[in-house]
């Protein structure tokens, strides 16, 4: 992944003192968050404007306050499962609460320093569940595709793809050209990612397969389903009913916002430290980070948006596009407003079937099987069998049971060592190296300890990692420790471990 040089002190020099760099990423990032906010919206069954909302929200208001300069909020693809879920059983108008919710659980976890327990989830269920809301996505927008709705379930969805395809006829009708359109948009897409010119990297994939799309359906004059915003932004930011908010005190309303603000927050703080690597500038405060989410969801309630979490796709182009503070995330919500307040006419032209495209390819690109695979070479076959069982009930089941399931599946790596997971964390300062300790049972239960030590050891000193005393490391810790090392070598820090290298540890011993 490319490396984007930033000093560390950028953040200190002032909000415009970028400005050239920061508004060529903002337009950069609102490229590609246009048709994936819409995208999402539609992928969550509701109106694409309620994922514009969300996507201007977490420009002008999560940007300016996040514990994470550089990485861009907005509605994400890993929570359209359990919200299509939740629209679908609950009705639209449930959304704005539960998110009230949501957003004040994340709020109060920030104020309560939280934020690094997020970090101890173990990859293996994080990456299984992204894994399964990938495949949700495909077989849900395969549906799309052909100018119909989804169905209820990812089971049902599965069931019906043969006969969508079987009732494809040589008559070229409403269904046939909505196909070809979502075909025209993926192969697009595709092909860009293969074919791009290196000067036109940064022109994202998904904005030219939906303008091919709309170009062919308007020359056309096709008879296809459009996606449909009101003629006034200021009729999506609608304000929940009077009555909605007795709902506030239902268990299963409270239930479906604990599990919504802990998988928001556990991928915000995922995608925030991915963007950490990225980059050498100021690391992220994560309480910081879920105190601004939280105040996003908040928001995104009271508007009756989609959630938010920071995203690592509009992440990743914000610094590949050379920004260097928060004013390019804050723009590119601006430039989201402008659009949809003064082109409205133009959003109504875009075919559903071109969003239907662009959300199959980017489901698609979330079942990837290179972690388990790393996981298992890695680490042993506990993680992958994690990392299977969480991604098999999401798809089979729902979105909570998946992850809960894949959390006391995390246990069993604990059951050989249960009578002694007691960790020592140990910091020593020395004249030019930081040394540190670990002895004991280096598991996921210790890593917010290990982590705080990790962070505060100065970015000019070298480091001395001392794991002789470590009898036993579970994948969670030596995927972090793995990472951390990787990051303070990039930076040209000199490293030094006593022990094995965390990564390659086997997680059997």
């Amino acid at each position: 992944m490319t490396t984007a040089p930033l000093a560390a002190q950028d953040e200190g020099r002032g909000p415009f003192a970028f400005f050239a760099r920061d508004f060529t990423a903002s337009i950069v990032v609102f490229l590609v968050a246009m048709p994936l906010c819409m995208g999402i919206a539609i992928a969550s069954g509701v109106p694409p404007e309620k994922g514009l909302v969300t996507g201007i929200i977490g420009g002008l208001v999560v940007g300016l306050l996040a514990g994470s300069p550089l990485q861009v909020s907005g509605p994400a693809a890993g929570l359209a499962v359990i919200v299509f879920e939740f629209v679908r059983d609950n009705g639209l108008s449930a959304l704005g609460p539960v998110l009230l919710i949501a957003g004040a659980i994340q709020f109060v976890a920030g104020v309560a320093k939280l934020g690094g327990m997020f970090r101890a989830i173990s990859p293996a269920v994080v990456h299984g569940m992204l894994a399964g809301i990938g495949a949700l996505i495909v077989v849900g927008q395969f549906h799309i595709l052909f100018d119909a709705k989804p169905l209820s379930s990812g089971i049902a969805n599965l069931a019906a793809m043969p006969g969508r395809v079987l009732g494809l006829s040589s008559d070229i009708r409403a269904t046939e050209l909505a196909l070809m359109l979502g075909l025209l948009t993926i192969a697009v897409m595709l092909a860009w990612d293969k074919l791009k010119p290196a000067k036109l990297a940064l022109v994202p994939g998904a904005l030219l397969g939906v303008m091919a799309a709309t170009i062919v359906a308007w020359a056309g004059s096709l008879g296809v389903a459009r996606i449909a915003v009101p003629d006034s932004i200021a009729a999506a930011f609608a304000l929940p009913d009077s009555g909605v908010l007795g709902l506030l005190a239902s268990p299963s309303l409270i239930a479906s916002a604990i599990a919504i603000a802990f998988i928001a927050s556990a991928e915000t703080l995922l995608s925030a430290a991915a963007v950490d690597r990225m980059h050498d500038g100021p690391r992220t405060d994560y309480n910081k980070e879920l105190r601004a989410q939280g105040l996003g969801n908040f928001l995104c309630g009271v508007f009756g948006a989609l959630p938010m979490t920071g995203v690592i796709v509009r992440s990743s182009a914000n610094v590949q596009a050379g920004a260097r503070t928060r004013l390019s995330t804050v723009l590119h919500g601006a430039w989201i407003l402008g659009f949809v307040a003064l082109l409205p006419w133009l959003l109504r032209e875009v075919p559903m079937a071109a969003l239907g495209g662009v959300l199959v390819v980017t489901g698609w690109k979330l079942v990837s099987l290179k972690h388990p695979r790393h996981l298992l070479k890695t680490h042993g076959a506990i993680p992958a069998v994690i990392w299977a069982a969480t991604f098999v009930l999401v798809v089979a089941t729902d979105l909570l049971t998946g992850v809960l399931v894949g959390l006391a599946l995390s246990l069993l790596e604990l059951l050989p060592h249960a009578r002694n997971l007691r960790l020592k964390v140990a910091e020593r300062p020395m004249m030019d190296t930081h040394k540190v300790e670990l002895e004991g049972a280096a598991t996921f239960l210790g890593l917010t300890r290990i982590n705080a030590v990790l962070e505060s050891v100065p970015a000019d000193k070298g480091v001395h990692l001392d794991l002789g005393g470590v009898r036993v490391m579970d994948h969670t810790t030596a995927e972090t420790l793995g990472e951390w090392l990787s990051r303070r070598r990039q930076r040209g820090t000199a490293v030094h471990v006593t022990g094995p290298e965390p990564i390659l540890r086997p997680l059997t011993q």
